[in-house]
């Protein structure tokens, strides 16, 4: 466990360092090998999926690990700790898409306004709406990794987000963006569950059950399960090269709007982490719930995103760059708030008296 806390320390330590390498050696590859990027980025878990396979192996390296964690005789205790999961839900469908909408309008239409034309501000803000009505499904379990999350909570957390999603994201996003044929591709959320939630979950209960039967619960979780954060490190950082390498012509034709787009995506991320964060530690939520918690309501489920934004404006539209924008500013800024989190555990009470 030493040398696992030491290998995530010194990882966190030169963050800034391993992101702005990834993000040169990613654009180098997107400008200098245009046809294998463009290759690489048309690869679909199913025609119309806007599911990257190359990004879904990586997600499925960081993903596997934590739900080798998942202990299912401790989900059943989860409806005894429901705080966490209220918060949770909270932030993600009172406070999000509408604090977004606010930041989007304020800073789209108003501060902005001398560098953007009216229309464009529009298209913008709409991206901007899609991208925060939609709560993080994959990364999160990365995220809950990197935290030391509750496996088995953080797992309740997606699932119940995911069936709300269903229901409530298509007329949160009519009500606040104004258009009144929002189509939500069934198959991208049908796709992205079991890509990055049903195999991964399947693969991590069937290889904890044998070798728990095998070598027992000390071997697995000190011997097995460290093994895995090199491997897991490795696919977080391959995954920024590509989602550089992909969005390369947008970071180096479309920069000034890349910027300004990624002002309210910052404010949004930093101001939903903190105020979730908060209110965890009002509630007295352990900081194995409170962190995973603090991440779900601050990141988006951009493959949604992307493809609403795609199927309503067109894939050149300003909310397809905005939903864009939001795939290239997350994936670091989550980090950072993850450091965060990490370093503030001291703030929560472990013990008893923490009723998450």
């Amino acid at each position: 466990m030493n040398a696992e806390k030491k290998r995530l320390a010194f990882f966190e330590r030169y963050l800034t360092l391993w992101v702005f390498l990834c993000m040169i050696v990613g654009v180098a590859a997107g400008k200098l090998l245009p046809d294998m990027t463009a290759a690489l980025s048309r690869l679909e878990f199913g025609q119309g999926s806007q599911v990257n396979v190359p990004i879904g192996v990586l997600l499925w390296l960081m993903i596997y690990p934590m739900m080798l964690k998942v202990d299912f005789s401790a989900l059943g205790g989860i409806a005894r700790r429901p705080k966490g999961l209220m918060v949770t839900l909270f932030v993600n469908w009172l406070v999000k898409p509408f604090s977004m909408a606010l930041l989007a309008w304020v800073f789209m239409q108003n501060v902005f306004a001398a560098w953007i034309d009216p229309e464009t501000a529009r298209s913008y803000t709409a991206g901007l709406i899609i991208l925060a009505a939609a709560p993080c499904t994959a990364m999160v379990f990365v995220w809950s990794y990197l935290t030391d999350g509750d496996p088995a909570y953080t797992l309740v957390q997606v699932a119940v987000n995911d069936l709300i999603m269903l229901v409530a994201f298509a007329p949160i996003v009519m009500f606040l963006c104004g258009v009144a044929n929002v189509v939500v591709p069934a198959k991208v959320l049908i796709t992205s569950v079991v890509v990055f939630i049903v195999i991964p979950l399947a693969a991590g209960w069937l290889t904890r059950t044998v070798l728990l039967k095998s070598h027992g619960l000390a071997w697995f979780d000190e011997k097995f399960l460290p093994k895995f954060h090199p491997v897991m490190i490795g696919a977080l950082l391959l995954t920024l090269v590509l989602i550089f390498a992909f969005q390369a012509e947008n970071l180096t034709t479309r920069w000034f709007a890349v910027v300004l787009i990624a002002v309210p995506i910052l404010i949004q991320v930093y101001f939903n982490s903190s105020i979730t964060y908060g209110l965890m530690r009002w509630f007295k939520v352990p900081h194995n719930v409170a962190s995973p918690g603090a991440l779900i309501g601050a990141s988006n489920f951009f493959e949604l995103a992307v493809a609403v934004a795609i199927t309503l404006f067109g894939p050149s539209s300003g909310a397809a760059l905005a939903c864009v924008v939001g795939v290239l500013v997350e994936v670091p800024v989550m980090l950072s708030v993850c450091n965060v989190c990490n370093r503030t555990r001291h703030w929560f009470a472990e013990g008893p008296k923490a009723t998450g």
